[in-house]
């Protein structure tokens, strides 16, 4: 016999004149082998990650983006891994690769913009599916950057400097119309009492007193005038 090591993280899935010996894998630690005879597949338990390539997708709204992501997986049976698919990652990147043409197909510009989180997750349940008949669990899935086309990239820029744009002029025009209200308000108490308006003057040439210009403009009330023109 031939003594093998299996190390803790590995698992070891034995062909015996082509057939698989035991129900259950080998390790880890020591288990033995006839040579000549018995073969063995090992199968590594630990999470793997694999970068999906860039995709040219057309979203639900006829835009083209192209997006990228990323892909956490394991391995919870090493022989049905072993014994259903030739190459178990292999087939899970081409098949990462088609689920994230279709689900990005059905979403919006918006809402692949805005709700990464959830397409991440339709991913995940899309690719569960077909990788748990394999022996595989598909741990998470993450989308990793979403490229716009640059004339794209400048409207959206354009249309987002027009909307605060329109707003800043809503904002002018409500404080506007919030100062007018309260100067009609002033002008109503201020024509209740002359002298209140006599008092405004005065707190006017002191504010501009303050600012140390050399030309000061003294405003004369208008009923004073009116008494001159009277005599004359």
């Amino acid at each position: 016999m031939c003594i093998k090591i299996v190390a803790e993280y590995e698992r070891a899935v034995i062909f015996r004149f082509g057939r698989i010996v035991h129900a259950k894998p080998k390790g880890p630690g020591i288990f033995f082998a006839l040579p000549f005879v018995d073969s063995f597949v090992c199968v590594d338990l630990r999470t793997i990650s694999f970068d999906i390539p860039p995709q040219e997708i057309l979203t639900k709204d006829s835009v083209t983006v192209s997006v990228d992501g990323v892909v956490f997986y394991r391995v919870t049976c090493p022989i049905t891994s072993v014994k259903v698919v030739e190459n178990a990652q292999g087939a899970t990147q081409l098949l990462a690769q088609t689920t994230l043409r279709n689900v990005l197909g059905t979403k919006s510009l918006s809402e692949l913009l805005s709700d990464r989180i959830g397409i991440s997750q339709s991913m995940q349940e899309a690719l569960d599916g077909p990788t748990d008949a394999w022996g595989i669990k598909v741990e998470r899935v993450e989308i990793k950057d979403v490229k716009l086309p640059h004339q794209l990239q400048r409207a959206m820029a354009a249309e987002a400097e027009a909307t605060r744009e329109a707003r800043a002029k809503v904002i002018a025009a409500e404080g506007e119309m919030n100062a007018s209200r309260a100067l009609k308000e002033a002008s109503l108490i201020i024509a209740e009492s002359p002298s209140a308006l006599q008092l405004r003057y005065l707190q006017t040439l002191t504010t501009i007193a303050a600012e140390k210009n050399s030309t000061i403009i003294f405003p004369l009330p208008i009923d004073l005038m009116q008494q001159f023109v009277r005599k004359n």
